[in-house]
């Protein structure tokens, strides 16, 4: 399993991706996203782990980009305090699931692996 977290905070997309690894997942991280969106392009992975709240193109709008491009990618947003309304819209916008932040991993986890079953 591949995947992609998209996080501005150097220090939490790090972890997850340690963790992942340590679980067998392939992942890699993107800390805004122009960078997520042209990984994407070139290597595209089996989940997206996305943060809502990101400097410059929000995470509403790098969801509605990858959505164009027509990947068939699952998006699990990471949603931090307030920004429940923000989850709502994500997966109105059509985002596999959600988790609020601080994410316990074996959640996190169980839900990259339900997208990617149910992508299969």
């Amino acid at each position: 399993i591949r995947v992609l977290i998209v996080d501005d905070e150097e220090e939490l997309a790090s972890i997850i991706a340690e963790r992942l690894q340590f679980r067998g997942m392939e992942a890699h991280t993107a800390l805004e996203g122009k960078k997520a969106l042209k990984l994407i392009e070139e290597n595209p992975p089996s989940v997206v782990v996305l943060d809502l709240m990101m400097p410059g193109l929000g995470g509403l709008e790098i969801l509605k980009r990858i959505k164009n491009m027509n990947y068939n990618l699952p998006v699990i947003l990471l949603s931090g305090y307030g920004s429940k309304e923000s989850a709502k819209e994500g997966m109105n916008l059509g985002a596999f699931d959600f988790v609020m932040k601080p994410c316990d991993i074996d959640s996190l986890i169980s839900k990259i692996q339900e997208a990617v079953a149910r992508n299969n």
